[in-house]
């Protein structure tokens, strides 16, 4: 699915799970950003109709 999407769409997945990269001597340390994955998940979830 990754390569289905546009760079800015792509951009716009890592920056609704990322909350930080750190770079140091030891390596990387990504922090993420919990309730970036709920929003992601809503974001795909079919529409629900309105009930009128």
């Amino acid at each position: 699915m990754w390569k289905a999407l546009i760079p800015a769409e792509q951009a716009r997945v890592v920056r609704l799970l990322v909350a930080r990269v750190t770079a140091s001597d030891a390596g990387l340390a990504v922090d993420l950003r919990h309730e970036g994955l709920g929003a992601i998940a809503a974001m795909m979830a079919p529409s629900k109709p309105e009930v009128a």
